[in-house]
């Protein structure tokens, strides 16, 4: 949620944010109006809530004519007590579903725009030259990696196997990956899966993008389409030391239901429902959220070095954000067969937004609760492995693995199988 002090204070900033996004301003007009009825609607029970415990004292002291007249004004002051608190409740209510309809205020510089107006903010690496280009997934298939196949037939369109070297090749990049998280003092963690209801809202995963979300309805839980959800939900409702960032680094199976991608992406292990994923997850202080998310943004690069994947960086426009970020930097890695950069990371500064909801804070230096910051960054999923295969594959169908690597692998090239 977005802070509303900050809504009162300045109404302009919000409906200019939501301009950026793309996205209607009548929203901030009726959080505006909510938030003034819910006031509104608490000035008068505190007020009748005064008045009726100064009848009270006064009901003791009168005698006769006048204690009567008292104790029926007493019964019409009960009367109206208890609905002044029924409107409490209900504009409390209308007032945090008008909140949770606002998305978190765009970050100074964010691009204006959609999906297509990102700014390329630099580009690493040099192109492998190929004369023969094979994708992934015909890769996969000679290195017997990849099995959609069978992942269909056992679940369905969108599911896979990771067979032999292809298992291997994921499992050592993520060992990779969290030696590296455990290097810069992050806690490794294994997260659920499953989520409760207030986690996944408490996170902003149920409003524009609730269509992506499986959700079990005989046990009210949700399945996770990121470790951000549970790692930010971890701390709900506690007060943290927050003197330094707290840094995690969260392993999951991950899934989503690409509601809305028909027919997109339908070949290889691209968009799929299931796959997993190491998230970077931190706790700060508002003041040094930006410079956390510079510092998630260099680890995600440290990454792309190790596996030698060309990359470019970009700054996402403000109607690409999602509800919860107020500003997203993603690394896109080169795919030889599409010749085109596809997305392997993002990295989403969530300012106050997700702490608010979830209730995390810290205490100031004067001892005050305050509101804390979360950001989130992607460190190593299974869609790198498209990446990989492809850069690195050689013309014979084998794939030299990236030196960071091999040690996980015990091989320093990947050969094709007898079928």
């Amino acid at each position: 949620m977005i802070d509303l002090r900050l809504l009162r204070d300045d109404p302009d900033a919000v409906r200019a944010s939501q301009r950026a996004r793309g996205e209607s301003e009548s929203s901030v007009d009726e959080l505006l109006a909510a938030d003034a009825q819910h006031r509104g609607a608490l000035v008068r029970f505190e007020s009748l809530r005064a008045e009726q415990k100064q009848l009270g004292k006064q009901v003791a002291r009168a005698k006769g004519d006048e204690k009567q007249e008292l104790l029926a004004r007493t019964k019409q002051l009960a009367a109206d007590v208890k609905a002044a608190d029924l409107t409490v409740t209900e504009t409390a209510e209308a007032l945090r579903a008008a909140h949770l309809a606002v998305p978190n205020l765009v970050e100074d510089g964010v691009p204006p725009g959609g999906e297509d107006d990102f700014v390329v903010l630099k580009e690493v690496g040099l192109r492998p030259e190929l004369d023969t280009v094979r994708d992934h997934l015909e890769l996969g298939e000679l290195l017997g990696a990849i099995d959609m196949e069978r992942g269909a037939k056992v679940s369905g369109a969108r599911f896979y196997f990771l067979t032999g070297v292809g298992a291997l090749l994921q499992m050592g990049l993520f060992q990779l990956a969290m030696a590296q998280a455990v290097e810069y003092g992050l806690t490794p963690m294994v997260t659920p899966s499953l989520v409760k209801p207030e986690s996944m809202e408490g996170t902003g995963f149920l409003g524009s993008h609730a269509s992506e979300v499986y959700r079990l309805e005989a046990d009210d839980l949700y399945l996770v389409g990121t470790s951000e959800v549970a790692l930010a939900s971890y701390h709900s409702g506690e007060i943290l030391d927050l003197a330094e960032p707290r840094r995690y680094a969260g392993q999951s199976s991950c899934y989503r239901r690409e509601a809305g991608s028909y027919g997109k992406d339908t070949r290889g292990i691209i968009r799929v429902h299931q796959f997993d994923k190491i998230e970077m997850f931190s706790f700060c202080r508002p003041e040094q959220s930006v410079e956390e998310h510079r510092r998630l943004l260099a680890w995600q690069e440290e990454m792309l070095a190790k596996v030698e994947v060309p990359y470019r960086v970009i700054d996402t426009a403000a109607g690409d954000l999602g509800s919860s970020a107020a500003r997203k930097f993603d690394i896109e890695g080169w795919v030889p067969s599409q010749q085109r950069y596809r997305e392997l990371t993002s990295t989403s500064n969530c300012t106050t937004f997700q702490a608010r909801r979830l209730a995390v804070r810290y205490r100031d230096e004067d001892g005050k609760p305050q509101v804390a910051a979360t950001l989130n960054g992607t460190l190593a999923t299974t869609r790198w492995l498209v990446a990989i295969l492809e850069n690195h594959q050689q013309p014979d169908g084998s794939v030299r693995v990236p030196k960071a690597l091999q040690q996980y692998l015990g091989r320093d090239v990947l050969e094709p199988v007898a079928r």
